[in-house]
């Protein structure tokens, strides 16, 4: 008898970027030289005073259930380092944590929305959010963003898709695919439409610690005129913790209950050590996360230079993240030389990869034809190798 899945399997589309991740560890298990220009995460170790706390907690006896919503002592800790950034203090009871940031948008959606809802999200889009409003019951209803600000809103677009069945948006600044990072204006802009509309604005604000050309600005700070506000931030990018599995959510407290209560029925609480180490992480010394941030700011220009010196290929310099978003739309239908037309950017970013050995990840994932994520989350010199290799590859397409 043939097993019977549910709607839900069919209605959501896998990881393609993890696909691509796993593409090139099967090259590597055949000895091949793979240059990986696809990981979503910093490449540098965890600090090391934040490895020393999650030692400490393991020898200490920290390895049982904490409170499902995430222990107090992290908790006041998020509540401290969220007052240095916005002026803001929020009550415990604002704050939920859980394994990751991607867990935190998944049980935020699920907790604020359902069949019949639409939530607005920007193309280009991190893979994840589409599947997070579908797992919900609701639908993403799709917005066009102006590439040459910083894939900031196309607010003419957002105007006339605007529908009384919208309960909220989506917003990624700086943004992972494209590293673009929103003006102040913008999100201001967006702020007051979701007022004027009752929307709740969900704010991914993972990459919060990686802006380069001016000082962050948490949306909190925006906020003078009272939109409802979720803001979920994450350990992972920040502090070089994407394994640890921390994330954390700032939100009314009849949201955070909500999500308190789905997550408790999924996951328990969120992992005890990674808790631990977060606080260390939240309250230590800032200086290793100045330095990544440096390294990625150098490794930014040389990214940046090297892809825009490829013939047809363009790149606007993203202000944060550690993302590229290059525009190959002119290599699109050509052909290979076994005769194979490169009809969009999974082709490219297949073709790229067979014969150059890069790993790439295909706009259209994202929802953007014609464009290439790269992450700078690796050594000028590979960088430099791999732009190279990619070179050399594009001059055999005819």
């Amino acid at each position: 008898m043939p097993i019977s899945l549910s709607r839900l399997v069919d209605k959501i589309k896998p990881s393609f970027t993890l696909q691509m991740t796993a593409r090139a560890a099967a090259l590597r298990a055949k000895g091949i030289d793979v240059i990986n220009f696809g990981v979503g995460e910093p490449d540098f170790n965890t600090p090391f005073h934040i490895i020393k706390a999650g030692q400490k907690a393991i020898e200490d006896g920290y390895t049982k259930y904490t409170p499902g919503s995430g222990m107090l002592e992290l908790k006041e800790a998020i509540q401290t380092k969220v007052k240095n950034v916005t002026g803001t203090l929020y009550d415990t009871n604002q704050i939920i944590v859980s394994n990751g940031g991607k867990q935190s948008l998944s049980v935020a959606c699920q907790a604020l929305f359902e069949e019949g809802d639409k939530v607005i999200i920007f193309s280009p889009y991190w893979v994840s959010f589409p599947e997070f409003v579908r797992l919900s019951g609701a639908e993403p209803l799709l917005v066009d963003t102006l590439p040459s600000e910083q894939f900031e809103p196309d607010f003419d677009d957002l105007n006339k898709k605007i529908d009384p069945s919208i309960k909220g948006v989506i917003i990624n600044s700086p943004s992972n695919p494209t590293g673009g990072v929103w003006s102040d204006q913008a999100i201001i802009k967006m702020l007051e439409i979701s007022k004027a509309n009752n929307w709740i604005v969900i704010s991914d604000e993972t990459y919060e610690e990686l802006v380069y050309d001016r000082e962050f600005t948490a949306i909190d700070s925006l906020n003078s005129i009272g939109a409802e506000v979720l803001t979920i931030r994450s350990m992972s990018k920040t502090y070089a913790m994407t394994g640890w599995r921390i994330g954390y959510t700032i939100a009314d407290k009849v949201i955070v209950k909500a999500m308190s209560k789905i997550q408790g029925q999924t996951t328990s609480c969120p992992n005890a050590i990674g808790q631990k180490a977060s606080v260390a992480a939240l309250l230590g010394n800032p200086q290793p996360v100045l330095d990544m941030k440096n390294k990625f700011q150098e490794r930014r220009q040389v990214m940046f230079d090297a892809l825009n010196a490829l013939d047809g290929v363009t790149c606007d310099m993203p202000g944060g993240a550690f993302y590229m978003f290059p525009d190959f739309s002119s290599y699109l239908n050509k052909e290979t030389k076994e005769g194979k037309i490169l009809r969009d950017t999974f082709d490219l970013s297949d073709y790229i990869l067979d014969t150059a050995s890069v790993v790439t990840v295909a706009g259209d994932g994202f929802g953007a034809k014609g464009y290439l994520r790269l992450s700078f989350a690796t050594s000028g010199k590979i960088i430099k190798a791999g732009i190279k290799r990619i070179e050399e590859s594009l001059k055999e397409l005819k």
